[in-house]
């Protein structure tokens, strides 16, 4: 099985699968030095677009994303070549990781939005609508200061508490990590349904073989779901997910139109 493995993707399982050994066993502060966070975080640095992708939250974070690159990868590095391959893996991992966070700049855009609409008018209705639209993010004894503010909602002491509620959901919300490959696999995934779209592919559940257009067209349709329903309580980035796929085609795009050139 592992003898049909190509050089490069041979080398990035290695290299994953190395730097989650190192990153969960030791040197656990690689974590918080690798991850890609928000660039108005203090902990932001422009080569996390890079390292994020080497790192993952947990094993079975890492066994999705591997699993993927093992199936797909080693016929697709035949197919391009080793070059393009690791360009293909690179490119659609630091270009998913730049959307994601033009993405997240919009979604900050819009916190920063409702916190200056409470900080010009404070009302205990605009922050109860906070609250529930971030409820995930508080500690239940939010909900007993609710019920305080909206009894006495010209109180300047429980005003400021509620700013600080604000803010606090804001640090929060810049200083969530991103980790894993995943941008850089949906890179691989659509650019073998692009060259290779009537191969059939065994699922395991259930176990039935379909052609890698339909699985591909399937997984970029779930995608966009997930992108469009924004479930805040999920912890996927299904936007950087969404980035490989739209990055991954172009790049497939652009090769098929200079066919001469693969090597």
């Amino acid at each position: 099985m592992f003898r049909n493995l190509t050089p490069v993707v041979k080398a990035l399982l290695l290299i994953n699968v190395a730097m989650f050994v190192i990153a969960s066993y030791l040197i656990p502060q690689l974590d918080s030095i690798f991850a890609l966070y928000f660039i108005q975080s203090s902990r932001f640095m422009p080569t996390q677009f890079v390292t994020y992708m080497f790192m993952h939250a947990n094993g079975w974070h890492l066994f999705s994303n591997m699993f993927g690159l093992f199936v797909f990868g080693p016929l697709l590095e035949q197919y391009l070549g080793p070059r393009k391959i690791l360009i293909l893996w690179m490119v659609c991992g630091i270009g998913s990781g730049l959307l994601y966070s033009g993405y997240n700049a919009f979604r900050i855009s819009q916190l920063d939005n409702t916190i200056a609409t409470f900080y010009d008018n404070p009302s205990p209705e605009k922050f109860s609508n906070f609250v529930k639209d971030n409820r995930h993010l508080f500690k239940p004894g939010v909900f007993d200061f609710v019920d305080e503010y909206s009894r006495d909602p010209e109180n300047k002491e429980l005003i400021q508490r509620a700013k600080e509620n604000f803010m606090g959901i804001r640090d929060i919300q810049i200083n969530i990590p991103m980790v894993g490959a995943s941008g850089a696999l949906f890179g691989i995934l659509i650019a073998f349904a692009m060259f290779f779209p009537n191969t059939e592919l065994l699922l395991l559940f259930p176990p039935m073989p379909v052609k890698a257009k339909y699985l591909i067209l399937f997984y970029s349709i779930y995608t966009i779901y997930n992108v469009i329903i924004n479930n805040p309580t999920d912890n996927v980035a299904h936007f950087a997910h969404l980035g490989g796929l739209i990055i991954g085609a172009g790049l497939v795009y652009y090769w098929k139109k200079s066919r001469t050139d693969f090597y």
